[in-house]
């Protein structure tokens, strides 16, 4: 069971009516007369769906039944598969399911897949990324790393803020959590 003082932000993940949700983030209120609670503001899971809720402080929840599995991105089409490594089992998502993650997906990489009750819910991409700069402005003699930055495309698809130094077929690293660029790759 998971009490309301386990709560960690953006990690705590709880089953309430029925559905596994996130903390994303909560808050401790002592009111002047009453009882102590929690206000959260916390994710479906499966859904998506973001909702503030107000629990009592010593409010117990259950632990969802939760799995992550590391599976390598195979193909989309009208859906997006995925393989395990180790049983080679597939699991296919709806594009809506993976429209988060979409300009992050790239043939033989390998991404964290939670399932809930034996059914798959969410794609996780690795934290960073190294990608191909396939299209941008080219650079202009004098461009500095604190000169500004400019729009990218990279081999996925994926539209980033790069520095005005970085060029067409340079490879970039990039924080999937944020879209940030983070450094250029040799």
């Amino acid at each position: 069971m998971i009490s309301t003082s386990d709560f960690r932000k953006n990690s705590t993940k709880l089953l309430w009516k029925d559905e596994p949700w996130m903390v994303l983030d909560f808050q401790l209120v002592k009111p002047g007369k009453g009882g102590t609670y929690v206000r959260t503001k916390m994710k479906n899971l499966l859904t998506g769906r973001v909702l503030e809720e107000t629990f009592r402080s010593a409010e117990k929840f259950p632990e969802p039944d939760l799995e992550k599995k590391t599976m390598q991105y195979l193909y989309m089409d009208d859906h997006v598969h995925f393989m395990d490594q180790e049983s080679f089992d597939q699991v296919d998502f709806d594009l809506d399911v993976v429209e988060s993650v979409k300009g992050y997906l790239q043939d033989g990489q390998e991404y964290g897949i939670l399932f809930f009750q034996g059914r798959p819910i969410s794609v996780e991409p690795p934290t960073f990324m190294i990608l191909e700069v396939k299209e941008t402005l080219p650079g202009v003699k004098g461009d500095t790393a604190q000169g500004g930055s400019k729009p990218a495309t990279l081999e996925t698809g994926l539209v980033v803020s790069v520095p005005l130094f970085i060029q067409e077929g340079q490879r970039i690293k990039v924080d999937t959590r944020e879209n940030l660029y983070i450094e250029r790759v040799d």
